[in-house]
């Protein structure tokens, strides 16, 4: 069997402009991506186009924005293509009379090996939780999300070195190299999806990964080292994990990107801040101390230790709010 592919591509972030690259460098024939609305951004306000949009009109493929995915006249556009598969990589829910559309399915790649970490978020939510280990998977979309049989899986080390932006580039070309794959099994037929319930059964604890809100970013310095360490690691580069700064009187935000930590025994409570004003700022843990090495105080720039000391004085008394 020998299928001819008409793919219309779904998919607004970075994440997806990869998959999508790889798409057409293999020559298949993308018909339409549909992407998010433009929007303003930045302190100027300019319009902003999403990555993939930007992609896709330098390759001069047409671009869909609907605000709505149930307006009548979105489908109709839709039925018009005429496409036999749909592809979605980082985009909204579709409602159900998109995704059953095409002939062939509409298929899915998720940052995580399914049906561990399904949601919004599961770069995050697997280093946040320590692990070492994740993976893409492509699957068929069905109604509830991220619940589709499973097509393809590709394991995917976590190194401790790891933050989410950096792991985020590294799953990014894989899901192009995974997306390919997928699309070649779907065009000769040599399929055979499985179920995610039968892996559930062989698994403990199945993790979810949610949309993560500001309130999930405050770092609670009466943690482990471990458990802040991997917090943020797996918020940076965005959207940050972040605490209030407590000294002489003053309260101010700052967002921490890169750290170390130490266990060892301390008299001194959480959250209080240890530093020799030049070059190193630890602050206390439940189990230790954390070492700050990059940091941004707000309304400043993103920084190294070093030149934060430059600027900020921090005296004895200083912590950090628990």
């Amino acid at each position: 069997m020998n299928r001819s592919l008409r793919i219309i591509y779904m998919g607004t972030p970075e994440f997806a402009v990869e998959p999508l690259r790889a798409i057409v460098a293999a020559g298949y024939k993308v018909l339409s991506v549909i992407t998010a609305p433009d929007k303003p951004a930045g302190r100027g306000q300019k319009i902003q186009f999403s990555p993939v949009k930007e992609f896709a009109l330098a390759q001069g493929i047409p671009v869909l924005q609907p605000a709505n995915l149930k307006a009548p006249a979105f489908i109709e556009e839709l039925q018009h293509i005429n496409a036999n598969l749909m592809v979605v990589v980082a985009f909204r829910m579709l409602p159900e009379v998109v995704w059953q559309m095409p002939e062939y399915g509409t298929l899915n790649l998720h940052a995580s090996l399914l049906p561990q970490y399904r949601g919004a978020a599961p770069i995050n939510h697997a280093i946040i939780n320590g692990e070492t280990e994740t993976g893409l998977t492509t699957f068929f979309i069905e109604k509830e999300i991220d619940t589709g049989q499973i097509i393809l899986a590709r394991k995917i080390a976590i190194l401790p070195s790891d933050d989410a932006g950096a792991l985020h580039d590294r799953m990014m070309v894989e899901g192009g190299d995974l997306m390919l794959e997928t699309l070649k099994m779907i065009e000769t037929g040599n399929i055979n999806p499985q179920s995610q319930e039968q892996v559930i059964q062989q698994i403990k604890t199945l993790y979810p990964a949610p949309k993560i809100f500001k309130e999930h970013c405050k770092i609670n310095w009466a943690n482990s080292g471990r458990q802040i360490h991997n917090l943020i690691r797996g918020l940076s580069p965005f959207p940050g994990a972040f605490s209030v700064l407590l000294s002489e009187g003053t309260s101010r935000q700052v967002k921490i990107f890169r750290t170390s930590y130490q266990v060892e025994p301390t008299d001194m409570a959480p959250g209080f801040i240890e530093t020799d004003q030049k070059h190193q700022l630890s602050v206390i843990t439940a189990d230790g101390r954390i070492c700050i090495e990059e940091l941004q105080l707000e309304g400043k720039k993103r920084m190294g230790i070093a030149e934060f000391l430059r600027g900020v004085r921090i005296p004895a008394g200083s912590r950090f709010e628990v």
